[in-house]
Parts: C-alpha cells; sequence; structure tokens
C-alpha cells in the first residue's frame, strides 16, 4: 500500500537538509541565548506559584501542593511542545497551517458549546474530566502559521498590494476571528494580542499602510461594540479612568493589584511572606501572577524579570531580521508581537496603565495551555535561528557595513553571508 500524499510529504521533509533546500541557508549552530530567558522565566513562574501554592490550596480545598505539581506538568509539557516545534521542519509546519486551522475551529466551536464553570463563566476552555484546554492559545499558533504561510504565498507572487488577493481576505478572516474571541469567548484581550500580531505581520510584509490601518479600524470598531454592549466591560472602562471610585465593587481586583506592586517596595516583602494572595488578589496564579510577584521581589525584582523579557523579545528580533526567508521572517515576527504585547497587556494592567484584562503573562502564570503554546511559538523560532545571516536584512545591502561584520562569529557560527535581494522569491 503507498502511503497518503500527506505521510510522503511529511517524510520528504523530515531530512537535515529540507529547510536548507527551500532557503538557499546552511544549517548552523542556533541561537542558545533565545533559550536562556525562556528557562529563567519558566523557574521564576515556578518559584512564584510555589510560593503562594498554600495560600490557593487553602482557599480551594486541595492539598497544599496540588498548584505546583499541575505547573510541573505544564512546564514538563512545554519542554515536549518546544522539542516538537523545533525539530519538526519548517517547511512542514508551512504545509501545515490547513490541519491547524480546522482544528483551532473545532476546539473553539467545542469550548462555545461546552456548559461553562460558575468560577470562570465563559466559553473559553475544553473541559473534558480534570483535564481542561483554552482554546484561544491553539488559534493564535494556527493563526501564525497560516499568516506567515499566506503571505509568504502573496509576497512571492507580487499580490501583497492586491485588494482581492491580499486585503480582502485577511480582514475576512480576522475581523470573524475577533467578533468570536471578544464576543462569544468574552476575551477581549487576547483579541489584542490577535490583531497585533496580525498587524505587525502584514506591516512586515509590505501591506500598504492605508490597508493595515483599514483592517485596525475594523477591529477597533469590534472591539468598541465589545465594550459598549457589555456592562462588565464599561465598568471596566470606567474603573480604568477612576479606579479608587470602585475598590468595593468593579474595581476590586485593580485596586488590590495596585496595593500589591505598591506593597513590594524597593526589595520585596519576600517569598513567604506575601498578603495579597490569601484570597485578597483575584487570579493570583494566573493573570494577576505579575502583581504577587512585584509584592514579593519588590521594584528591583521587576526591573530584573522586565529585563528578561526586554532580552527574550530582543533576541527573536534579532533571529527574525537575520532570517533565511520570508517565511521565517514573518513566524518570527509574529512570536514577537504575539509575546511582547501579549506581556505589555498583562504587565499594563496590573500596574494600572491599561484596563483590566484576563490574560497570562507568557511563561510566569499558572496554566498548562498558555506555557505549552509560548514554548511551541519559541521553538519555531530557535529552529529559524539555525538557518539565520551574520548581518541583518539592512546591513547586508551595503557591502562594506556588511563586510565588518564578518567578524562577527557570535553564536550563530557556520551562518551563510545571505542576497537578500532575493528573498521575496522564497
Amino acid at each position: 500500500m503507498q502511503p497518503s500524499s500527506g505521510v510522503r510529504s511529511f517524510r520528504s521533509s523530515r531530512g537535515r537538509n529540507a529547510t536548507e533546500e527551500a532557503t538557499g541557508a546552511r544549517r548552523h549552530k542556533p541561537d542558545y541565548w533565545l533559550i536562556t530567558p525562556c528557562v529563567v522565566l519558566l523557574a521564576v513562574g515556578l518559584i512564584v506559584v510555589y510560593s503562594i501554592s498554600p495560600a490557593l490550596s487553602e482557599s480551594a480545598h486541595v492539598s497544599g501542593n496540588y498548584y505546583v505539581l499541575k505547573q510541573l506538568v505544564a512546564v514538563a509539557l512545554s519542554v515536549v511542545a518546544f522539542g516538537i516545534s523545533s525539530r519538526v521542519p519548517l517547511s512542514w509546519w508551512k504545509n501545515a497551517y490547513k490541519p491547524l486551522l480546522i482544528v483551532a475551529a473545532l476546539a473553539t466551536l467545542i469550548a462555545l458549546i461546552m456548559p461553562v464553570n460558575p468560577s470562570y463563566p465563559a466559553h473559553r476552555w475544553v473541559r473534558i474530566g480534570a483535564f481542561s484546554f483554552q482554546s484561544v492559545e491553539l488559534l493564535k499558533f494556527a493563526i501564525l502559521i497560516w499568516l506567515a504561510s499566506f503571505l509568504t504565498d502573496r509576497m512571492s507572487r507580487g499580490l501583497v498590494a492586491d485588494y482581492k488577493q491580499t486585503f480582502k481576505p485577511i480582514a475576512l478572516a480576522i475581523g470573524a476571528i475577533a467578533f468570536v474571541v471578544a464576543f462569544f469567548q468574552s476575551d477581549l484581550g487576547s483579541t489584542g494580542v490577535i490583531v497585533a500580531m496580525v498587524g505587525i505581520m502584514v506591516t512586515v510584509a509590505g501591506l500598504p499602510m492605508r490597508r493595515v490601518l483599514a483592517i485596525g479600524g475594523l477591529i477597533a470598531i469590534i472591539a468598541l461594540i465589545a465594550v459598549v454592549a457589555t456592562p462588565y466591560r464599561r465598568d471596566r472602562l470606567a474603573t480604568y479612568f477612576n479606579p479608587e471610585a470602585n475598590c468595593q465593587t468593579s474595581g476590586y481586583q485593580a485596586c488590590q493589584a495596585m496595593i500589591a506592586v505598591g506593597s513590594g517596595g524597593m526589595f520585596g516583602l519576600g517569598l513567604g511572606k506575601s498578603v495579597q494572595a490569601y484570597g485578597y488578589l483575584p487570579e493570583a496564579a494566573n493573570d494577576s501572577i505579575f502583581a504577587i510577584y512585584a509584592e514579593k521581589f519588590g521594584f528591583i525584582g521587576t526591573v530584573v524579570l522586565l529585563g528578561l523579557f526586554a532580552t527574550l523579545f530582543g533576541r527573536i528580533k534579532t533571529i527574525a531580521e537575520r532570517a533565511a526567508d520570508n517565511f521565517h521572517l514573518l513566524v518570527a515576527m509574529g512570536v514577537f508581537a504575539w509575546l511582547s504585547i501579549q506581556t505589555l497587556i498583562n504587565v499594563g494592567a496590573m500596574i494600572g496603565i491599561l484596563p483590566m484584562k484576563g490574560i497570562t503573562l507568557p511563561f510566569i502564570s499558572y496554566g498548562g495551555t498558555s506555557v505549552v503554546f509560548v514554548a511551541a511559538a519559541v521553538g519555531l523560532v530557535f529552529q529559524i535561528s539555525h538557518y539565520t545571516s551574520f548581518v541583518g536584512r539592512s546591513k547586508a545591502t551595503n557591502r562594506s557595513i556588511a563586510s565588518d561584520h564578518r567578524t562577527d562569529r557570535r553564536r550563530i557560527r557556520g551562518a551563510y553571508h545571505p542576497d537578500f535581494s532575493g528573498r521575496a522569491r522564497n
């Protein structure tokens, strides 16, 4: 019996030279500095969850190690996800966007029709017994792969600026996705992350700015309707402008988060001395974990944490700038947008510069779905770093500047010297 075309396609892309053949780039040592901040951030998340696990377990009436053990399982699964996404050839991911979108759509549909948990009255989770799965995280990953593949195809055919071939399909797809996530799943934070990711990717691909702004305007209208049509979102917006006036009602979480951040002072209260975790701050291990971290480690610890995130985002951006082809470039920039915007929304809400949103802090927050898919996304970037060049795209356009960087051996030994004039053909 002959294997199916899908199986043959996967097998043919498993070889070491699959990406080399597709891009013309030579494989070399990856950027291990990308992994370092990820590992440290995962460790920080485990430490914080461990330190507040007794408080959380007491209020939930479960064993003292319940939360930290679940987070350890999530970290283990994230390592597996990173290994898979960093090993399966990028050419396979590029061709797998349709199955990914179908699975993500089915997961979203199942989440919409499943009964909600009274503690979390939103249709965001697929629950099967003790197992729960947040469908929007898979949706982010699927959109990342689909849009990178779609835009790469349009760039290769010179159709990026075409209204019918490029702008219209993206606007319709993202408008529909934003509507479902914002209205039916009540997740305006994730909607913002998806829109930002799409906006940065289409801008990098070269979509005319007026059309990028048109997509942004469409999503802004959807977001405005979502806020106006939903009482609790109106309350959150009012709380954002005057949090002290609603500290006992709609602004409770925002006020308690700022109390936690302020209580940390310069050096923090210490690991075992959190007050806000004992029933005062809602979602202490999930959405509000940054505030708990600030309470424990203070201003200095917060600066260190933000420095780790900045290091991670900087590595991803550098890898994107040195990507071998358009698909690699768009995937890396999509991951950069996804993680950086999600971090900005979470941290901004906790310190009061953005309205409160139910969104996790990458690598830190308790919860398996977010940790697993964030790790999978970084795994894609790590694989891309196997095929980067010595110099960035802008530098390679100038021979004299490029030659100055030939001595840049850093952690990418064996990287080829690119001809970026041919990137758009890949």
